[in-house]
């Protein structure tokens, strides 16, 4: 059975628990909005990744099933302005601006409601999730209340240690000094929400805080490099019991964990210099084994110095410099990895032994890593 139709099962159980008193039409349409439109991603994810993606799944459910799901659109709206409106960054921050301004007489709430607003009308992910809500179902309380819960997941995601919402609230300020707040009743914002989630128009997505969005994508490639730490330890794990025995495997598990030599020494039973020696057995499996030959690419994609995505970490000038520095062979090793070739395949092509192609190659990683520190 494919991923994602072992997936849709999984949930289909567990929201016909979660979501009892939903008839079956609205649990199938908070399925497929809790998936998303592209389903082919699910199956090219692997175990680590679709973890992430089923935890903020839950967390997108739990939101909408404690404060949305089955209420009036009223009920909802007012439980999203309180859950925003409560938050103490964003409140001080709206506080300290109203005490300066001359709308004083202007509530917290109306100023969350108005930043909102400017969100559904301009922000390129929300006029996305907008449609796809529009696609899933045609029920107008469940649009809202799958509108609300997108939105409040949305606001809250961390943007420089901030929910994003602060950060579009900064953003609303400087583009509302000269032509002030503009005030809308609460009846005919809810009328524009139910209207906005079938409506067509896109011409909103050309004006898009791009730099707000660029902060949440680099708080997700944090998590992926995570996930490639993770699988990077356990695999090198792996290679040390399989190479060296079950002693390597402890001593990684303790060097990590911080422990100072002694202190491994006496866990594992033995003396000092032979706890060097394991160490310099490991740093040589490390470097010239697991890194140059098992696993080049998991390695280097964790440290985020790929050759082929990343220029090993360098600057342009850098690796101008890097290529400048390199004799013919090793200029043509760095231009087949880089071109995806494999080990064997450049040793065949310049006939050289593949431990001479590693032996350069590794080199070439030594001379940017020492242009990347200096």
């Amino acid at each position: 059975m494919p991923l994602v139709l072992q997936i849709q099962t999984k949930w289909q159980t567990r929201l016909a628990i979660d979501c009892a008193r939903q008839d079956e039409a609205s649990r199938s349409s908070i399925l497929n909005w809790l998936m998303g439109e592209d389903r082919e991603r699910w199956e090219t994810l692997e175990p680590p990744q679709l973890q992430i993606i089923e935890r903020g799944m839950e967390y997108r459910l739990q939101i909408l099933c404690q404060r949305y799901l089955g209420l009036s659109p009223t009920l909802a709206y007012k439980h999203l302005m309180q859950r925003l409106g409560g938050l103490v960054v964003l409140r001080e921050k709206i506080r300290s601006w109203l005490a300066q301004s001359q709308e004083r007489q202007r509530t917290i709430v109306d100023v969350v409601q108005e930043v909102i607003q400017e969100m559904l009308q301009r922000d390129r992910y929300i006029l996305q999730q907008l449609a796809w809500i529009g696609e899933c179902t045609r029920n107008a309380r469940l649009r809202d209340a799958l509108l609300f819960a997108t939105v409040e997941e949305y606001c809250l995601r961390p943007v420089q240690s901030k929910p994003l919402i602060a950060c579009r609230f900064v953003n609303y300020l400087r583009r509302s000094q000269t032509g002030g707040m503009t005030k809308i009743p609460q009846g005919e914002w809810l009328k524009f929400v139910s209207d906005e989630v079938i409506c067509d128009d896109d011409a909103g997505l050309s004006r898009f805080d791009l730099q707000a969005q660029d902060d949440y994508l680099q708080q997700q490639a944090e998590a992926e490099t995570q996930v490639l730490r993770d699988r990077v330890i356990g695999e090198f794990r792996a290679h040390l019991v399989e190479k060296i025995g079950a002693q390597a495997g402890i001593w990684l598990d303790l060097y990590l964990q911080g422990k100072p030599p002694e202190s491994i020494a006496t866990t594992l039973e033995m003396n000092i210099k032979q706890i060097y020696r394991l160490k310099q057995t490991i740093n040589y499996h490390a470097i010239k084994v697991f890194a140059m030959k098992s696993q080049p690419e998991l390695v280097s994609q964790w440290l985020r110095i790929s050759l082929q995505e990343h220029n090993f970490g360098l600057t342009p000038n850098q690796w101008e410099k890097l290529d400048a520095s390199l004799d013919f062979k090793q200029l043509q090793i760095l231009i087949g990895l880089k071109s995806g070739l494999s080990v064997q395949t450049i040793s065949q092509n310049l006939n050289l032994k593949t431990d001479r192609v590693v032996s350069e190659w590794s080199r070439i990683n030594a001379i940017a890593q020492k242009m990347r520190t200096a």
